[in-house]
C-alpha cells in the first residue's frame, strides 16, 4: 500500500487519527506539508457525518444490547466534553474552546470527539467544522513537529 494513503486512511479511524497518521509519516520521513495536508483532510472527512449522524446512531444504539455499552460510552464522553466545554466558555468561547480541545494533542481530544460534543451542544454545524479544522491543523503542526524531531534524535534520520 502507497504510505500516503497509509496515512490517510489511519487519520480516519477513532482514537489514532491525525496523531497517530502524522507519527506515521514523520516515522516513514514523509514531507511534513504534504503529510499534513493529507492526515487533515483524512481527518476531516468523517467530521460531516460525526456531525449529522452519529448523535442519532448513538442515541438509538444505547439500549441494544450488543452496542449499546460502546453506544453510551461515547455518548457520556461526548457530553462529558461538551459540558466542559459549555461550562468553561458558554457560547461566545465555544469556537477557541472546541479549537483548543482538538488542538490539545492528548487520546480523547480529536475531530471525532469534539465533532460529537459540537453535535451534543448544538453549536451549529459551520462553526463547528472551523473550529475542529482549525484544531486538526494546530494538533497536526505540533505532532509533526514533535514526531520529526523525535525520529531525528532517536535514529539519526
Amino acid at each position: 500500500m502507497d504510505k500516503n494513503l497509509a496515512i490517510f486512511l489511519v487519520s480516519m479511524i477513532p482514537l489514532i487519527e491525525l496523531r497517530g497518521s502524522m507519527i506515521m509519516a514523520a516515522g516513514w520521513q514523509l514531507p511534513m506539508l504534504r503529510s499534513l495536508v493529507l492526515c487533515t483532510l483524512g481527518n476531516m472527512l468523517p467530521v460531516p457525518f460525526i456531525y449529522f449522524f452519529a448523535r442519532r446512531i448513538l442515541e438509538w444504539g444505547k439500549d441494544k444490547r450488543i452496542i449499546g455499552p460502546f453506544a453510551d460510552f461515547c455518548l457520556s464522553r461526548g457530553n462529558k466534553a461538551g459540558s466542559k466545554l459549555q461550562e468553561k466558555t458558554g457560547q461566545r468561547g465555544a469556537f477557541i474552546a472546541l479549537m483548543l480541545f482538538v488542538g490539545i494533542p492528548l487520546p480523547g481530544t480529536g475531530a471525532w470527539t469534539g465533532t460529537l460534543a459540537a453535535s451534543l451542544l448544538n453549536l451549529g454545524f459551520r462553526k463547528s467544522v472551523l473550529a475542529v479544522l482549525s484544531g486538526v491543523i494546530l494538533a497536526g503542526c505540533m505532532i509533526g513537529i514533535l514526531s520529526s524531531l523525535g525520529f531525528a534524535f532517536l535514529f539519526g534520520l
